[in-house]
């Protein structure tokens, strides 16, 4: 496995510190803390590890996270004994209007908790075998994860934190043409609800901004980590914005069943009747693969008549959710 930038590897080390002394009701020695800790137990000796864990207990009281000294056995105070002040570390009690609970609600659809992992859980399980008492109320809402939709979006982000160059397939937006794309991706950024990497690409010596629901099938590896640096001025959003031009809007006539499509009925500059079991819906779109994933949810309900490409990505997407479920039969 790819070691981490040292900046990450950070990161990691003292997030896993935290939890492993959230988790203690009792302080702990720093063997034990050594023990729980993977990154401190990579270490080659003792001094260097005292000299990391000095260093690192000075940061998360500067961050504001209360580490506090005791001694582990009342009658030896030889030996200091390190825990988080959970009372201090805790939130008080907070009061929301109800505007702000409509907020909230909107961002629990997009943010929750994640499962601890990797190294963390690894330092869970061995304070849990060393016999030192779980107080598990305290790990809540330690590390909260964005789900999205789109399935380029986890290969992407771990090659932005690798600095690892990927291949993939891209279908443009303006053309409706599949190309394959060889990128350094830089970063990763929400804009105007999608997700974008930017990155150099390798193909045009160029920056270039792409959208994550573009990308179709896998996003493959296309080098070794650490192969290529980030710009230090690189500021993503920015970037995003000059290149990620969105197209002006353009007209599609739909023929919806009656009672079905009422989001589309509401954004619709007309609607008139067929028959008695279907409507005529004129709404405008601007970006035909992203419009085409939506009608492809109605299924049956919705049928394409215009224009020809929003048809074809449409068809595209049934056939080949008619495919995956084929392959799931046999």
């Amino acid at each position: 496995m790819a070691a981490l930038p040292a900046a990450a590897a950070k990161t990691e080390r003292l997030l896993n510190l935290v939890i492993c002394l959230l988790y203690t009701r009792m302080p702990l020695t720093k063997a034990r803390i050594r023990s729980a800790v993977p990154q401190y137990g990579e270490t080659a000796s003792v001094e260097a590890f005292d000299r990391m864990f000095e260093r690192d207990k000075d940061e998360l009281r500067d961050l504001g996270i209360p580490l506090v000294t005791e001694a582990v056995d009342p009658l030896f105070d030889d030996e200091p004994g390190y825990r988080i002040d959970r009372r201090e570390y805790a939130l008080p009690e907070i009061a929301f209007a109800p505007d702000e609970l409509a907020v909230l609600g909107l961002a629990s659809r997009a943010w929750q908790q994640a499962s601890l992992a990797g190294p963390a859980a690894q330092a869970l399980r061995k304070l849990e075998a060393a016999g030192v008492e779980r107080d598990d109320a305290s790990l809540i809402g330690i590390e909260p994860r964005l789900r999205t939709t789109e399935p380029a979006f986890d290969a992407i982000k771990d090659a932005v934190v690798r600095r690892q160059p990927v291949t993939f397939t891209y279908r443009t937006a303006r053309s409706g043409d599949v190309r394959t794309r060889h990128l350094q991706p830089w970063a990763m950024a929400s804009w105007h609800g999608r997700w974008y990497v930017t990155g150099f690409d390798t193909d045009r010596g160029a920056p270039r901004v792409f959208r994550l629901s573009r990308i179709e099938g896998s996003v493959a590896t296309d080098g070794r980590p650490g192969s290529y640096d980030v710009p230090a001025d690189h500021e993503p959003t920015a970037m995003i914005q000059t290149m990620a031009v969105e197209r002006d809007p353009q007209p599609a006539v739909l023929r919806v069943r009656v009672g079905a499509g009422n989001s589309l009925r509401r954004r619709a500059r007309t609607i008139g009747d067929v028959d008695d079991h279907w409507s005529l819906v004129d709404v405008d779109f601007t970006d035909a693969e992203t419009f085409a994933e939506e009608l492809a949810g109605f299924g049956p309900d919705v049928v394409v008549e215009q224009p020809p490409d929003l048809q074809e990505a449409v068809i595209r997407r049934l056939k080949g959710a008619m495919a995956e479920h084929e392959g799931e039969g046999r």
